[in-house]
């Protein structure tokens, strides 16, 4: 097998991709294959929760499947939540094994990154994934489910059959929006042959191709970080499987050392034993000529026929013996034929690995060039706004003053857009949705760029319910039970008054001196103090 020395090759890959950059960049842009490719940007619940799982918590979901799978169970989980199918059966030429793993009608994940906590669980319960390495294949695993869904024809062309009777068309895969999970997705993991070591237990070239890589590329950082990963994870999977090479190939050698003397041991007790047999007839034919002979003492001549037959017999038993045993080695000589093949199998797939992770150190190297030909961007300081996706719910973003672009988009997408408030440099809004694991809240929005989440409150707010400001105290319409209530927050979030009389789902809020007018359930009008939320009498 070639051998290559790795880290010049690199050296010098990385030197070629800055030479060839433009001719390169050409190429990739000419494919074909990616041309049309859809973005995959997943639509994740971003909102308050009613029930708030920990990290621990919802990997252990994934684990558990996994420790099952370890022990011999083909289908554990629930078909009405989280399940897997552990689909093994004999080679199919080049066709692949998987691992199945389903979202029943009832799962509560909302978001890709709690549904990869999962996966990543279930890769280290079933195959000893470190927690990082299984991270890393749980993030390529979800792009390439989303990459692939729905697409028949392509997983048929690389499943074997076993693995195909599980699958739907319309279930097939992973959906980009998250309320399209439940029931709906059956994510193929799939598998390696062994070859490798431990770290190959999840086919990482099938997850690892130009269709993922892409869709990688299309992050605001081209994903070089994870595509890094994964090339040190490649070159791991390729040394493994040197390393198991090379200790086949001295078990080889070993053996044929082995074999090579005890059958010339064996070659030379047949010449000693044919020569003994020789003998032995001799020295009857002899014996039978003296028997011929007047005063022959037959006694003793029929004591020396015992023993040259005997020394024919054992001679013979000797011979049998080094004849069987050159049978058994010629046996074990075919034998090493497997493990030569099971060598030249892991070096083939060493070279394989290692091409792969210096085609993908070539594509980062031209990422990260392109990068830095660009630039680092000066932008203004954005002006905050808020997006409507659906309804009355959206997110908040910051506009470029300049131009009235979009310059950042928080990632909580479920904001009713005319709640958000600003006391001071704090944004404040009431966002998220009554269904599955999802909870109307009171939120604190952060104002950095990222604009993400940074608290949510305890108590439901009423779906529809506006938020009022009064100095620094915050009043919002919650839902206890089935009454709705108005009530009075501090700028922590937490709960200070609820009104002991129940208001209308659409009462306005006028803050009169230190009273409030608002509406009654029934729609009529009614005075409440601004700090006890009591009726007026």
């Amino acid at each position: 097998m070639k051998k290559y020395p790795y880290r010049f090759i690199y050296i010098f890959a990385l030197v070629s991709a800055l030479v060839l950059l433009p001719q390169y960049v050409s190429a990739q842009v000419n494919q074909s294959e990616l041309g049309d490719l859809e973005p995959v940007e997943f639509i994740n619940y971003e909102g308050p929760h009613s029930r708030i799982e920990t990290r621990a918590q919802i990997r252990g979901i994934g684990y558990d499947l996994g420790i099952a799978v370890k022990a011999g169970r083909e289908r554990p989980g629930s078909l009405g939540r989280y399940f897997v199918i552990h689909s093994v059966s004999d080679p199919d030429g080049r066709k692949l094994d998987a691992d199945i793993f389903g979202l029943g009608p009832d799962v509560g994940v909302d978001h890709i990154r709690n549904l990869r906590f999962i996966i990543q669980g279930y890769l280290e319960g079933a195959y000893d994934y470190s927690e990082r390495d299984a991270a890393l294949l749980a993030e390529y695993i979800t792009v390439y489910n989303a990459v692939y869904r729905g697409d028949i024809s392509y997983f048929n062309s690389r499943y074997k059959t076993p693995v195909m009777r599980n699958i739907t068309q319309e279930k097939a895969g992973l959906a980009i929006r998250f309320d399209e999970w439940p029931g709906q997705t059956l994510m193929l993991i799939p598998l390696g042959t062994g070859l490798g070591g431990p770290l190959s237990s999840v086919d990482t070239a099938t997850i690892v191709d130009s269709r993922v890589t892409e869709q990688l590329r299309q992050e605001p950082d081209m994903g070089v970080e994870q595509r890094r990963e994964m090339v040190e994870f490649l070159e791991r999977e390729a040394e493994q499987a040197a390393e198991e090479a090379a200790v086949i190939r001295e078990e080889i050698r070993e053996e044929e050392q082995r074999i090579t003397g005890e059958r010339e041991e064996a070659r030379e007790q047949i010449q000693e034993a044919r020569e003994e047999i020789r003998q032995a007839q001799e020295e009857q034919r002899q014996i039978a000529q003296e028997r011929q002979q007047p005063g022959a003492d037959q006694q003793a001549l029929d004591r020396r026929e015992q023993v040259a037959q005997q020394q024919e017999r054992e001679a013979q038993r000797q011979e049998e013996q080094a004849v069987q045993q050159l049978e058994e080695l010629a046996k074990q000589e075919e034998a090493l034929e497997e493990k030569k093949e099971e060598a030249e199998q892991l070096e083939a797939f060493e070279e394989e690995r290692m091409d792969l992770a210096q085609e993908q150190r070539l594509e980062i190297a031209v990422d990260q060039q392109e990068m830095i030909d660009l630039g680092p961007a000066v932008l203004p300081e954005g002006v905050l706004g808020v997006s409507i996706i659906s309804g009355n719910l959206g997110r908040v973003v910051k506009v470029n003053p300049n131009n009235g672009s979009e310059m950042y988009r928080s990632p909580l997408s479920t904001v009713n857009v005319r709640s958000v408030t600003i006391i001071g440099n704090r944004i404040f809004a009431i966002a998220g949705e009554d269904r599955g694991a999802g909870a109307i809240r009171l939120v604190e929005i952060s104002a950095s760029d990222t604009l993400e989440m940074q608290k949510q409150g305890d108590d439901d707010i009423a779906e529809g319910s506006l938020l009022w400001v009064n100095g620094q105290d915050l009043y919002a319409i919650v839902r206890t039970g089935g009454n709705l209530n108005l009530a009075r927050f501090n700028t922590d979030l937490v709960l200070q008054m609820r009104s002991s009389t129940n208001v209308h789902p659409n009462a306005s809020v006028l803050f009169i001196g230190n009273q409030i007018a608002t509406q009654r359930a029934d729609g009529s009008a009614v005075l409440l103090g601004s700090r006890d939320l009591a009726e007026s009498r």
